[in-house]
């Protein structure tokens, strides 16, 4: 059932992701009166379709390969490779005679959707949800490194005041791009004293193995416990809701980070935890287990502050998150290519991304993934590689700068390159995503 849950919201997003670019490039072809032979959902691979109706000349459809989709418009060679009407004259409603102008309008019509929809569901959640961060001069206490963070020489209680120089508002930044993209500066201060902690280039190739959670975390105190799973080790040796644990084996605990570091030294071991219930001072003696807990959630004093904003108010603060994300992704590639960033460990597929959407539907954590996922649609169209729409607009420009089209049958052989590029890299994808999450 989880599975079912997880591919359904896949499919769900994908599906709304895939419609609307497709119909960037079918209205912009409609605008400039180019005629638009087929608009499918998946794709119709070997001539097999689920079902199709053909409405004003154009056949509306959906394919039973669910990898995109597509609209097949008239005197364009694309990845359909069917050159049959190019043998005879231009047409008047054909892409090839219109100018390059309205073509590279037409070519750049599904990214310019993505764009907006991503600009705008992050507009939507942001006046709806409003904003709420960790105040970074709250955090009194600094904060507590996990591997990642300790491996560069963060250490625990440093309190990071700046990025760069520039100072730390809320506690997100110092694991945004501008840091975990590696190369810049930590300003930090550790028993009154001043640093600079230099975080490397390759730094987010760590964070991929790790986690973000292994860079830094907020180092908060403990106030109760919130929870006690049933059936669990800690209910069996006696917790309760509402107990304060003061010392673990006779060392006192004010922090989460100094219980959590006793139970992972003690796992499958028993342990001596003293709690504070009813005015009175109890022992409680539970086995750690072999993950390093007891079964217990803690209230944690944790501050934050809460933004709400109005519905003008809320655009530019989406439309920033959403380019935000683009320019990530940009910055993502680039490490790769340079070497600083596996490329298993950049790539997500399908796999990959139905994990993140989750077995539960939770329609807030929904929206979110299909804003990030439309300016990541939006990012991969624009490279520069024949299909791509990034291609055709390439193909373009150098025809407007050189004053005359390229040659049909160049086109056909970009065409059949850069089919071979995104079938390799499909396979890359699908078949990382099987090793990372169907066989680990």
């Amino acid at each position: 059932m989880d599975g079912l849950v997880m591919t359904g919201q896949l499919l769900l997003g994908l599906s709304i992701l895939v419609i609307l670019h497709e119909a960037g490039h079918f209205f912009a072809a409609r605008a400039f009166g180019i005629k638009v032979e087929k608009f499918y959902l998946f794709f119709d691979a070997w001539g097999f379709k689920l079902f199709s109706f053909k409405y004003k000349g154009c056949e509306y459809g959906m394919g039973w390969l669910p990898l995109g989709g597509y609209v097949k418009i008239a005197g364009m060679i694309d990845e359909s490779m069917d050159t049959e009407q190019l043998a005879g004259p231009p047409q008047p409603w054909e892409f090839r005679s219109k100018p390059a102008w309205q073509r590279l309008i037409v070519m750049l019509g599904g990214v310019a959707v993505n764009i907006v929809l991503g600009m705008f569901i992050f507009w939507m959640l942001t006046f709806k949800m409003g904003e709420t961060y960790i105040p970074n001069d709250k955090l009194v206490d600094g904060v507590v490194p996990g591997t990642v963070g300790k491996a560069i020489g963060i250490e625990t209680g440093d309190r990071i005041v700046a990025v760069n120089g520039a100072k730390v508002v809320r506690f997100d930044e110092i694991t945004s791009s501008k840091v975990l993209m590696g190369g810049g500066t930590l300003n930090i201060i550790r028993d009154g004293e001043a640093k600079d902690i230099q975080v490397p280039g390759n730094i987010l190739d760590e964070v991929a193995d790790h986690g973000v959670a292994e860079f830094v975390q907020p180092r908060t105190s403990i106030s109760s416990i919130s929870d006690v799973v049933p059936g669990s080790k800690a209910a069996a040796a006696g917790f309760e809701k509402g107990d304060s644990i003061l010392s673990v084996n006779g060392k006192q605990i004010t922090y989460f980070d100094e219980f959590q570091q006793q139970l992972m030294a003690r796992k499958n071991n028993k342990i001596s935890v003293n709690v504070y219930r009813n005015k009175q001072v109890v022992t409680l003696m539970p086995v750690v287990g072999e993950e390093g807990t007891i079964g217990v959630s803690l209230n944690m004093n944790l501050p934050t502050e809460s933004l709400d904003h109005g519905f003008w108010a809320s655009l530019p603060i989406g439309a920033s998150k959403a380019w935000g994300m683009f320019t990530d992704n940009a910055k993502g590639i680039g490490k790769v290519v340079t070497g600083q960033v596996k490329a298993q460990k950049a790539f997500t597929g399908p796999v990959g991304i139905a994990n993140m959407f989750g077995a539960e539907v939770n329609w807030l954590k929904f929206w979110t993934l299909v804003g990030l996922l439309s300016m990541a649609l939006a990012f991969m169209n624009l490279l520069p590689i024949p299909a791509l729409d990034g291609g055709h607009a390439v193909f373009l420009i150098i025809e407007m700068i050189k004053g005359s089209p390229l040659s049909d049958k160049f086109m056909e052989r970009a065409q059949l390159v850069g089919f071979v590029i995104i079938v390799a890299l499909m396979v890359f994808v699908l078949g990382n995503d099987i090793f990372k999450y169907v066989l680990n």
